[in-house]
């Protein structure tokens, strides 16, 4: 370690160049895999905020709510199965709010109508307003999001190409279905959106999208047995078969895995350089009693230091430029991947250096002294 800080201080420019390459790479992972979570969560934050465990969806729907069509009675009946604590239907469709009474293109918002039970699980934390409630069929929760778009709390708006009208009684944080803002209503009030069409509701009675459960050591073979034609997945099947979310998340994972694999034989050539243009000088340490172990836990040494301070630069640069990205673009990076994306920079930089370290290994003591031609 004191070889590696004394030459790191001595060779401040070179290694500087390279911290400052480290650390544009350590950005980027932060940079991409926030706003990868971001977009992955405006897909999907009202399910993942949902504290259910399994989803029953309609046999053949491919866990897609937009598929699934169930009766209401199948509630009840999963309500009353072995694990299951408690059972509450789902419904979803999207819709445009109309702002006023205007019907301007500029004046519309699209939204997400989710439809639930007044006062079940699924009903989200409200931050301002109150509550869904049986004795108000009409009136909504929505994502405070839309509060910026002119929306206000008491505001009754009507949605394009409906006759429905729905009052604001309440807000909720951070609630998005499928990209857009999502409003909370009461279950009869979504049928009365969902299925206005005559006929819409293939005759099924009571029509919702999944039935969603809270339970543990629920097994879905013996539920779908108990319920006719459904088919019970767990809570991460159910968001990956929402619309785009698979493809969504599967492009920035691969993203990041390409961005990771460059870095590391950008890294790994950069090292292996730097190693040549010393050649001469750990020829000479050898010759002098250098042993292999000793060199090779300085290159480490000096790794580790780069590496390290590199990441922790690009981690306050990441939180410095989130604090100015627009709210349309929404950058979300937990701790835990902060700390995982963190290890796997300095794993690649360690692993990068190994050429560096083999390179050592095979330096002639007698070449560097200039005794070998």
């Amino acid at each position: 370690m004191f070889l590696a800080i004394k030459e790191l201080m001595h060779n401040k420019t070179r290694f500087l160049m390279l911290a400052i390459i480290f650390v544009l790479v350590s950005w980027l992972v932060f940079i991409l895999s926030g706003l990868g979570n971001g977009l992955a969560s405006l897909s999907a934050s009202t399910i993942k905020h949902m504290k259910v465990e399994y989803v029953v969806f309609e046999q053949g729907s491919q866990s897609s709510l937009s598929k699934s069509l169930l009766s209401e009675e199948l509630v009840k009946v999963a309500a009353q199965q072995p694990n299951v604590k408690a059972a509450a239907p789902l419904g979803t469709t999207m819709a445009t709010a109309l702002k006023g009474q205007s019907e301007k293109d500029e004046d519309k918002l699209d939204i997400a109508i989710i439809g639930i039970a007044p006062g079940s699980f699924l009903q989200p934390k409200i931050v301002e307003g109150e509550g869904l409630s049986g004795d108000k069929p009409t009136g909504v929760l929505v994502n405070i999001s839309m509060k910026d778009e002119g929306f206000s709390i008491g505001d009754t708006f009507k949605l394009d190409g409906s006759t429905e009208s729905l009052t604001i009684v309440g807000y909720v944080n951070g609630e998005t279905y499928n990209h857009v803002a999502s409003v909370f209503t009461p279950i009869d009030e979504w049928r009365k959106i969902a299925f206005a069409a005559p006929g819409s509701d293939n005759g099924v009675a009571e029509p919702i999208n999944a039935v969603m459960l809270q339970g543990n050591g629920i097994h879905p073979s013996d539920l779908n047995g108990k319920l006719p034609n459904t088919n019970t997945v767990n809570r991460a099947a159910a968001i990956q078969g929402m619309p785009g979310y698979k493809e969504e998340s599967g492009s920035i994972t691969m993203m990041l895995a390409f961005l990771l694999t460059i870095s590391a034989f950008v890294l790994g050539v950069f090292f292996y350089v730097l190693t040549l243009q010393k050649s001469n000088q750990f020829g000479i340490m050898k010759a002098i009693g250098a042993r292999n172990g000793f060199l090779a836990k300085a290159i480490i040494s000096q790794v580790l230091l780069l590496s390290v301070g590199s990441i922790l630069i690009g981690i306050l640069l990441t939180y410095a430029a989130a604090t100015v990205l627009p709210q349309a673009m929404p950058f979300i990076l937990s701790t835990r991947l902060v700390v995982i994306y963190a290890i796997v920079l300095v794993i690649i930089a360690l692993l990068s250096s190994l050429v560096s370290v083999r390179k050592i290994t095979k330096v002639d003591p007698l070449k560097a002294l200039g005794r070998v031609e």
